[in-house]
């Protein structure tokens, strides 16, 4: 993917490689989206970063206060998270921006060493029902119990888990979800204004 530029960035040297994820090393909240962008995090280096679902997501954090400024537009950009912290289930930008059969379970080992190291979670904010389904996934690798039947995807479904970390559901904002109004600005900051309520003391 980092070989197919687009006229726009064609000057640029592209990062090619798996995004790791971004943000506060002390984080209470995770979100996980899906996977880079193949002219966003794959051209970046870094998560949601040169991208419309970027440029959502980060001026999102940054009206909750989780952000230090609402864009991203590249590594060297300046931005900080505060208590937030950024991921994906895959780290390589899929081709045609489809993910491959077993990508996201081949990429599971780095969603897991995050979770390890991010040992002050609370909430999870999953962006859409692939990054649902492959935190769930992620969780019962680590040898955390499920429920069964799942819990299910919807914008704003909230779940607490029997880790103790609480899941809330979010439309991804892919151009695809918020240029026909399924995921709208204020759907976003409802999702991240819980986010808040629960991480308050």
């Amino acid at each position: 993917m980092a070989r197919e530029k687009v006229a726009r960035f064609r000057d640029w040297k592209y990062w090619g490689r798996p995004v790791p994820g971004f943000g506060d090393p002390a984080a209470r909240l995770l979100v996980v989206g899906l996977a880079p962008a193949a002219h966003g995090g794959n051209r970046t280096g870094r998560i949601f970063t040169g991208d419309e679902s970027g440029n959502w997501l980060y001026a999102a954090l940054h009206r909750a206060g989780f952000a230090s400024q609402p864009t991203s537009t590249r590594r060297d950009d300046g931005l900080r998270l505060a208590d937030a912290f950024v991921s994906a289930v895959a780290r390589c930008a899929p081709p045609a921006n489809r993910l491959m059969p077993g990508e996201v379970e081949r990429c599971r080992p780095y969603l897991l060493r995050e979770l390890e190291v991010l040992d002050r979670l609370r909430v999870v904010v999953v962006l859409g029902g692939v990054a649902h389904t492959g935190f769930l996934a992620a969780e019962r690798a680590r040898g955390e119990t499920v429920p069964r039947p799942a819990p299910r995807f919807a914008h704003l479904a909230e779940h607490h888990l029997p880790s103790g970390l609480t899941l809330l559901c979010s439309y991804h904002p892919s151009q695809q979800n918020t240029f026909t109004g399924r995921l709208t600005r204020p759907m976003l900051d409802a999702v991240f204004a819980r986010a808040r309520t629960l991480l308050s003391p």
